[in-house]
Protein backbone atom coordinates (compact mmCIF):
# COMPACT_ATOMS: atom_id res chain seq x y z
CA UNK A 1 0.00 0.00 0.00
CA UNK A 2 2.77 2.47 1.30
CA UNK A 3 4.79 1.56 -2.29
CA UNK A 4 1.90 2.24 -4.09
CA UNK A 5 1.40 5.63 -2.53
CA UNK A 6 4.95 6.80 -2.83
CA UNK A 7 5.06 5.30 -6.78
CA UNK A 8 1.99 7.04 -7.28
CA UNK A 9 3.43 10.52 -6.33
CA UNK A 10 6.71 10.31 -8.39
CA UNK A 11 4.28 9.45 -11.48
CA UNK A 12 2.30 12.40 -10.16
CA UNK A 13 4.84 14.92 -9.91
CA UNK A 14 5.78 14.87 -13.41
CA UNK A 15 1.74 15.20 -14.27
CA UNK A 16 1.55 17.99 -11.90
CA UNK A 17 3.88 20.09 -13.58
CA UNK A 18 3.13 19.76 -16.89
CA UNK A 19 -0.54 20.17 -15.78
CA UNK A 20 0.02 23.37 -14.58
CA UNK A 21 1.36 24.78 -17.54
CA UNK A 22 -1.51 23.21 -19.10
CA UNK A 23 -3.99 25.13 -16.84
CA UNK A 24 -2.79 28.30 -17.56
CA UNK A 25 -2.70 27.93 -21.45
CA UNK A 26 -6.58 26.75 -20.58
CA UNK A 27 -7.82 29.96 -18.39
CA UNK A 28 -5.15 32.83 -19.91
CA UNK A 29 -4.73 31.28 -23.64
CA UNK A 30 -8.63 30.20 -23.81
CA UNK A 31 -8.24 27.08 -25.97
CA UNK A 32 -6.80 23.59 -25.15
CA UNK A 33 -3.34 23.54 -26.29
CA UNK A 34 -2.78 19.22 -27.72
CA UNK A 35 0.64 20.59 -28.63
CA UNK A 36 1.60 21.15 -24.87
CA UNK A 37 2.47 17.04 -24.39
CA UNK A 38 5.20 17.54 -26.60
CA UNK A 39 6.76 20.39 -24.73
CA UNK A 40 7.30 17.69 -22.23
CA UNK A 41 9.17 15.73 -24.45
CA UNK A 42 11.17 18.11 -26.36
CA UNK A 43 12.41 19.67 -22.75
CA UNK A 44 13.29 15.81 -22.04
CA UNK A 45 15.74 15.58 -24.94
CA UNK A 46 17.38 19.24 -25.07
CA UNK A 47 18.26 18.44 -21.09
CA UNK A 48 19.59 14.96 -23.21
CA UNK A 49 21.64 17.16 -25.73
CA UNK A 50 22.35 19.44 -23.10
CA UNK A 51 23.81 17.27 -20.70
CA UNK A 52 25.88 15.57 -23.60
CA UNK A 53 27.73 18.86 -24.26
CA UNK A 54 28.92 19.38 -20.39
CA UNK A 55 29.87 15.85 -19.95
CA UNK A 56 32.25 16.28 -22.98
CA UNK A 57 33.64 19.34 -21.88
CA UNK A 58 33.93 18.48 -17.79
CA UNK A 59 34.46 15.25 -17.22
CA UNK A 60 33.61 15.77 -13.42
CA UNK A 61 29.80 17.55 -14.66
CA UNK A 62 29.17 13.47 -15.21
CA UNK A 63 29.86 12.56 -11.59
CA UNK A 64 27.25 11.33 -9.66
CA UNK A 65 26.07 13.29 -7.22
CA UNK A 66 26.05 11.60 -3.55
CA UNK A 67 23.14 8.95 -3.85
CA UNK A 68 21.51 10.46 -7.11
CA UNK A 69 22.45 8.99 -10.55
CA UNK A 70 23.12 12.10 -12.08
CA UNK A 71 25.79 14.91 -11.56
CA UNK A 72 25.92 18.78 -11.82
CA UNK A 73 25.85 18.42 -15.63
CA UNK A 74 22.29 17.22 -15.27
CA UNK A 75 21.27 20.11 -13.33
CA UNK A 76 23.00 22.50 -15.86
CA UNK A 77 20.97 20.71 -18.74
CA UNK A 78 18.09 20.87 -16.37
CA UNK A 79 17.99 25.01 -16.70
CA UNK A 80 19.39 24.81 -19.85
CA UNK A 81 16.20 22.73 -21.52
CA UNK A 82 13.96 25.51 -19.16
CA UNK A 83 15.08 28.16 -20.94
CA UNK A 84 15.02 26.40 -24.76
CA UNK A 85 11.80 25.03 -24.41
CA UNK A 86 10.31 28.55 -22.74
CA UNK A 87 11.45 29.62 -26.24
CA UNK A 88 10.27 27.12 -28.38
CA UNK A 89 7.00 27.32 -26.52
CA UNK A 90 6.93 31.22 -27.43
CA UNK A 91 8.22 30.57 -31.22
CA UNK A 92 4.77 27.85 -31.86
CA UNK A 93 2.80 31.22 -30.29
CA UNK A 94 4.64 34.14 -32.68
CA UNK A 95 4.81 31.58 -35.65
CA UNK A 96 1.13 29.48 -35.27
CA UNK A 97 -1.23 30.59 -32.48
CA UNK A 98 -1.17 33.99 -32.48
CA UNK A 99 -1.73 34.44 -36.26
CA UNK A 100 -4.69 32.19 -35.08
CA UNK A 101 -6.40 33.54 -32.40
CA UNK A 102 -8.97 35.63 -33.94
CA UNK A 103 -10.30 32.59 -35.81
CA UNK A 104 -11.65 31.13 -32.70
CA UNK A 105 -11.09 28.45 -30.45
CA UNK A 106 -11.33 25.61 -32.81
CA UNK A 107 -8.59 26.20 -35.08
CA UNK A 108 -6.84 26.64 -32.73
CA UNK A 109 -7.14 23.35 -31.29
CA UNK A 110 -6.92 21.95 -34.55
CA UNK A 111 -3.30 23.72 -35.40
CA UNK A 112 -2.58 22.53 -31.98
CA UNK A 113 -3.32 18.92 -33.51
CA UNK A 114 -0.42 19.94 -36.46
CA UNK A 115 1.54 21.34 -34.26
CA UNK A 116 2.03 18.62 -32.11
CA UNK A 117 2.47 15.78 -34.84
CA UNK A 118 5.29 17.83 -36.49
CA UNK A 119 7.11 18.70 -33.15
CA UNK A 120 6.87 14.84 -32.15
CA UNK A 121 8.05 13.71 -35.78
CA UNK A 122 10.91 16.24 -35.25
CA UNK A 123 11.88 14.48 -32.11
CA UNK A 124 11.63 11.20 -33.64
CA UNK A 125 13.65 11.87 -37.13
CA UNK A 126 16.71 13.84 -35.01
CA UNK A 127 16.74 11.30 -31.63
CA UNK A 128 15.82 8.20 -33.01
CA UNK A 129 12.85 6.01 -31.82
CA UNK A 130 15.49 3.86 -29.36
CA UNK A 131 14.87 4.72 -25.54
CA UNK A 132 17.63 6.52 -23.55
CA UNK A 133 18.57 7.67 -20.34
CA UNK A 134 20.45 10.49 -18.63
CA UNK A 135 22.32 8.12 -16.96
CA UNK A 136 23.56 4.89 -17.04
CA UNK A 137 24.46 4.24 -12.85
CA UNK A 138 22.24 2.10 -11.37
CA UNK A 139 19.62 3.07 -8.81
CA UNK A 140 19.45 1.02 -5.86
CA UNK A 141 16.31 1.34 -3.24
CA UNK A 142 16.21 2.59 -0.11
CA UNK A 143 14.41 1.05 2.38
CA UNK A 144 12.27 3.06 4.37
CA UNK A 145 10.09 0.82 5.98
CA UNK A 146 10.22 -3.02 6.31
CA UNK A 147 7.51 -5.34 4.65
CA UNK A 148 5.77 -6.03 7.92
CA UNK A 149 4.71 -2.31 7.40
CA UNK A 150 1.56 -2.25 5.43
CA UNK A 151 4.04 -4.19 2.92
CA UNK A 152 7.17 -1.73 3.35
CA UNK A 153 8.28 1.18 1.22
CA UNK A 154 11.71 1.28 -1.03
CA UNK A 155 12.35 4.82 -2.80
CA UNK A 156 14.99 5.81 -4.89
CA UNK A 157 17.22 8.80 -4.19
CA UNK A 158 16.65 9.84 -7.77
CA UNK A 159 12.47 9.69 -6.70
CA UNK A 160 12.93 11.79 -3.52
CA UNK A 161 14.91 14.48 -5.42
CA UNK A 162 11.33 14.63 -7.75
CA UNK A 163 9.25 14.76 -5.00
CA UNK A 164 11.46 17.57 -3.26
CA UNK A 165 11.77 19.85 -6.06
CA UNK A 166 8.51 19.63 -7.54
CA UNK A 167 6.88 20.70 -4.50
CA UNK A 168 9.65 23.83 -4.16
CA UNK A 169 9.08 24.89 -8.12
CA UNK A 170 5.17 24.49 -7.29
CA UNK A 171 5.61 27.11 -3.90
CA UNK A 172 7.64 29.18 -5.72
CA UNK A 173 5.42 29.08 -8.76
CA UNK A 174 1.87 30.04 -6.18
CA UNK A 175 3.99 32.85 -4.78
CA UNK A 176 5.11 34.23 -8.02
CA UNK A 177 1.05 34.45 -9.24
CA UNK A 178 -0.47 35.81 -5.61
CA UNK A 179 2.70 38.53 -5.01
CA UNK A 180 4.25 39.45 -8.01
CA UNK A 181 3.02 42.22 -9.95
CA UNK A 182 2.49 39.97 -13.38
CA UNK A 183 1.09 37.44 -11.40
CA UNK A 184 -1.44 39.20 -10.49
CA UNK A 185 -1.88 40.44 -13.87
CA UNK A 186 -2.49 37.07 -15.41
CA UNK A 187 -4.77 35.63 -12.79
CA UNK A 188 -6.82 38.90 -13.73
CA UNK A 189 -6.70 38.10 -17.39
CA UNK A 190 -7.60 34.75 -16.67
CA UNK A 191 -10.50 35.69 -14.78
CA UNK A 192 -11.55 38.60 -16.76
CA UNK A 193 -10.08 39.42 -19.76
CA UNK A 194 -12.15 42.18 -21.05
CA UNK A 195 -12.09 44.34 -17.82
CA UNK A 196 -8.51 43.08 -17.11
CA UNK A 197 -7.71 45.32 -20.39
CA UNK A 198 -9.68 47.94 -19.28
CA UNK A 199 -7.80 47.82 -15.94
CA UNK A 200 -4.45 48.69 -18.19
CA UNK A 201 -3.11 45.09 -18.33
CA UNK A 202 -1.18 44.52 -21.13
CA UNK A 203 -2.62 41.15 -22.92
CA UNK A 204 0.48 40.45 -25.11
CA UNK A 205 2.61 40.70 -21.71
CA UNK A 206 0.67 38.40 -20.34
CA UNK A 207 0.14 35.66 -22.96
CA UNK A 208 4.14 36.04 -23.72
CA UNK A 209 4.61 34.93 -19.63
CA UNK A 210 1.97 32.38 -20.06
CA UNK A 211 3.70 30.52 -22.82
CA UNK A 212 7.28 30.93 -21.00
CA UNK A 213 6.09 29.65 -17.68
CA UNK A 214 3.66 26.79 -19.42
CA UNK A 215 7.20 25.99 -21.07
CA UNK A 216 9.60 25.74 -18.49
CA UNK A 217 7.38 23.79 -15.86
CA UNK A 218 7.20 21.74 -19.38
CA UNK A 219 10.59 21.03 -19.69
CA UNK A 220 11.30 20.08 -15.66
CA UNK A 221 8.23 17.54 -16.46
CA UNK A 222 9.64 15.90 -19.08
CA UNK A 223 13.23 15.85 -17.58
CA UNK A 224 12.03 14.28 -14.48
CA UNK A 225 10.38 11.96 -16.49
CA UNK A 226 13.34 11.05 -17.59
CA UNK A 227 15.12 10.80 -14.58
CA UNK A 228 12.39 8.47 -12.84
CA UNK A 229 11.23 6.25 -16.42
CA UNK A 230 13.77 6.58 -19.87
CA UNK A 231 13.04 9.06 -22.62
CA UNK A 232 11.93 8.40 -25.84
CA UNK A 233 10.02 10.51 -28.49
CA UNK A 234 6.29 9.83 -27.69
CA UNK A 235 6.73 10.95 -23.81
CA UNK A 236 4.84 13.93 -25.22
CA UNK A 237 1.14 11.62 -26.52
CA UNK A 238 1.66 9.18 -23.50
CA UNK A 239 1.70 12.10 -20.93
CA UNK A 240 -0.73 13.99 -22.71
CA UNK A 241 -4.36 11.92 -21.70
CA UNK A 242 -3.38 12.48 -18.07
CA UNK A 243 -2.60 15.92 -17.87
CA UNK A 244 -5.99 16.90 -19.15
CA UNK A 245 -7.10 14.37 -16.92
CA UNK A 246 -5.44 16.12 -13.78
CA UNK A 247 -6.20 19.82 -15.04
CA UNK A 248 -10.18 18.85 -15.51
CA UNK A 249 -9.83 17.18 -12.06
CA UNK A 250 -8.40 19.68 -10.27
CA UNK A 251 -10.10 22.78 -11.96
CA UNK A 252 -9.12 24.82 -14.82
CA UNK A 253 -7.64 27.28 -14.00
CA UNK A 254 -6.27 26.19 -10.37
CA UNK A 255 -2.50 25.52 -9.95
CA UNK A 256 -2.90 23.94 -6.67
CA UNK A 257 -6.25 22.13 -8.59
CA UNK A 258 -3.71 20.97 -10.97
CA UNK A 259 -1.63 19.28 -8.17
CA UNK A 260 -3.62 17.37 -6.47
CA UNK A 261 -5.23 16.21 -9.66
CA UNK A 262 -2.23 15.40 -11.14
CA UNK A 263 -1.33 13.42 -7.73
CA UNK A 264 -4.93 11.88 -7.61
CA UNK A 265 -4.05 10.80 -11.83
CA UNK A 266 -0.73 9.68 -10.33
CA UNK A 267 -1.99 7.46 -7.66
CA UNK A 268 -4.87 5.51 -9.45
CA UNK A 269 -2.72 4.26 -12.56
CA UNK A 270 0.23 3.29 -9.91
CA UNK A 271 -2.54 1.30 -7.92
CA UNK A 272 -3.83 0.22 -11.24
CA UNK A 273 -0.45 -1.46 -12.02
CA UNK A 274 -0.91 -4.01 -9.27
CA UNK A 275 -4.42 -4.29 -9.32
CA UNK A 276 -5.22 -4.69 -12.65
CA UNK A 277 -1.95 -4.65 -14.66
CA UNK A 278 -0.17 -1.63 -16.56
CA UNK A 279 -1.87 -2.29 -19.72
CA UNK A 280 -5.21 -0.46 -18.01
CA UNK A 281 -3.24 2.13 -15.60
CA UNK A 282 -4.76 5.31 -18.09
CA UNK A 283 -8.81 3.83 -18.08
CA UNK A 284 -8.13 3.97 -13.90
CA UNK A 285 -7.31 7.18 -14.03
CA UNK A 286 -9.94 8.35 -16.29
CA UNK A 287 -12.36 5.91 -14.00
CA UNK A 288 -11.24 8.39 -11.07
CA UNK A 289 -11.50 11.52 -13.38
CA UNK A 290 -15.19 10.31 -14.47
CA UNK A 291 -16.24 9.06 -10.74
CA UNK A 292 -15.23 12.75 -9.02
CA UNK A 293 -16.97 14.65 -11.93
CA UNK A 294 -20.04 12.75 -11.17
CA UNK A 295 -19.87 14.44 -7.55
CA UNK A 296 -18.03 17.95 -8.86
CA UNK A 297 -18.64 18.68 -12.43
CA UNK A 298 -16.24 21.65 -11.92
CA UNK A 299 -13.09 19.90 -10.40
CA UNK A 300 -11.95 20.40 -6.94
CA UNK A 301 -10.92 23.70 -7.05
CA UNK A 302 -11.92 25.89 -9.71
CA UNK A 303 -11.08 29.50 -10.30
CA UNK A 304 -13.66 31.59 -8.69
CA UNK A 305 -15.25 34.30 -11.50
Amino acid sequence: MLQILADGLVIGSVISLGAIGLSLTLSIVRFSNFSHGELLGWGSYLALSALAVFSATREFLATPLGPFSFGWGLLGALLVSTVLTALLALMLDHVLFRRLRSQGSITLVIASFGAALALRNLLLFWYGGVPQYYSQNLQIAIPILPRSVWGGLRVTADQLFVLALTLATVTALHLFLRHSTLGRSMRATAINPSLARVAGIDPERVLRATWIIGGMLAAVAGVFAGITVQLRPTLGVDLLLPLFAAVILGGIGSVWGAVLGGFIVGLAESASVSIVGAEYRAAAAFAVLILILMVRPTGLFPEKH
